[in-house]
């Protein structure tokens, strides 16, 4: 195992699935030569209970180290605002206090688009799910706690506007673990792009965004991970452009039974068990991941149908049973070729 490899799980294990306050210089640096005189290089960082990646192919391997130091930047300076478990953070400002005037225009932007979500996704998908997580963080409740904790989740009583996040309710809290990781990913790819990077991908730990083609011409190959864990993957995507998310039930449980995980349904109070693991292409890692999540709180066949509803968007789903369902859009990496791009 390397060193890379050891960083990254001794960080996951210390941050579970929240983000982890990182401030430190890339761990790694890979450069490899290849065609066109390019160089592929990959830059590494542990942030966000994971290691994040950014693997790009251009001339210059020093304006991609550049370009990659400005982007993990950038990352560490998103995360610090909406790390709910730092309580140094905006979010965590909010949840103490019940709002936050002035809030920073990132905290806004994640909160709106998780109202969008929620709304799409008829309540599936709701940040306001904290107290419950919380809750089972905290121990095995009982069937009172849960329905008190579950009083408390509603994600139309937080009023929002650029001048202040408020809570309706005392003992309000909201978690954006569903959807800022790939908030965050996007920010990253929005400053390798600004930099001059054509063909890049960013991977933090199954949130993944690209743009352009590797080092071959071809689209990037993205492995769909194996709930079980045996090494089998499900699948392989070809991915330029756009971002995958995958939401599974397999990374974080609270009871020694596997009843209860990180992910909560807002109508149920309950982990959902319809799936193990729910993977979603979109255009931007943002609507990755909130959609992941949503339609895992789903019945797969709902979820399906969920995500056909958008043009751009396809999943795969493997349900409790390890049957695999995919959407009308859903394409693997050999279902139609890639003709190579041009190499300059």
């Amino acid at each position: 195992m390397d060193s890379a490899t050891r960083v990254a799980r001794k960080m996951a294990t210390l941050a579970g699935m929240g983000f982890q306050r990182v401030e430190s210089p890339p761990v790694a640096t890979e450069t490899v030569p290849v065609r066109g005189n390019r160089q592929k290089v990959t830059c590494s960082q542990p942030s966000m209970g994971t290691l994040v990646s950014v693997t790009a192919v251009h001339e210059s391997s020093g304006l991609v180290q550049d370009a990659a130091a400005l982007a993990f930047q950038e990352m560490d300076r998103v995360v610090n605002l909406l790390n709910r478990y730092d309580p140094a953070s905006a979010l965590s400002y909010l949840n103490r206090e019940g709002s936050i005037e002035g809030p920073p225009p990132e905290l806004t932007t994640v909160m709106w688009e998780a109202r969008c979500f929620q709304d799409a996704s008829e309540g599936a998908f709701d940040p306001t799910v904290q107290p419950l997580v919380d809750l089972f963080r905290s121990r095995s409740p009982s069937e009172t706690e849960i329905l008190q904790a579950l009083a408390l989740v509603d994600g139309g009583k937080v009023e929002m506007s650029p001048r202040v996040i408020r809570f309706s309710d005392p003992g309000m809290g909201v978690t954006l673990d569903g959807i800022a990781k790939g908030y965050v990913v996007d920010r990253m790819a929005t400053v390798l792009a600004d930099q001059g990077l054509k063909d890049f991908l960013i991977d933090a730990g199954g949130d993944i965004r690209s743009m352009g083609f590797r080092e071959d011409g071809q689209e990037w190959r993205v492995g769909v991970q194996d709930p079980e864990k045996g090494g089998d993957l499900p699948d392989v995507i070809g991915l330029t452009d756009g971002a995958v998310a995958t939401s599974g039930s397999y990374e974080i449980y609270f009871d020694r039974e596997r009843t209860h995980h990180h992910i909560v349904s807002a109508r149920t109070g309950l982990s959902p068990q319809m799936s193990q693991s729910v993977s979603v292409v979109a255009p931007t890692t943002l609507a990755a991941d909130a959609l992941a999540t949503s339609v895992f709180v789903m019945e797969p066949e709902r979820g399906v149908a969920f995500i056909d509803s958008f043009s751009q968007c396809a999943c795969l789903i493997v349900d409790q049973h390890g049957r695999q369902l995919r959407s009308k859009g859903w394409r693997s990496a050999t279902d139609f070729p890639t003709p190579k791009a041009g190499m300059t």
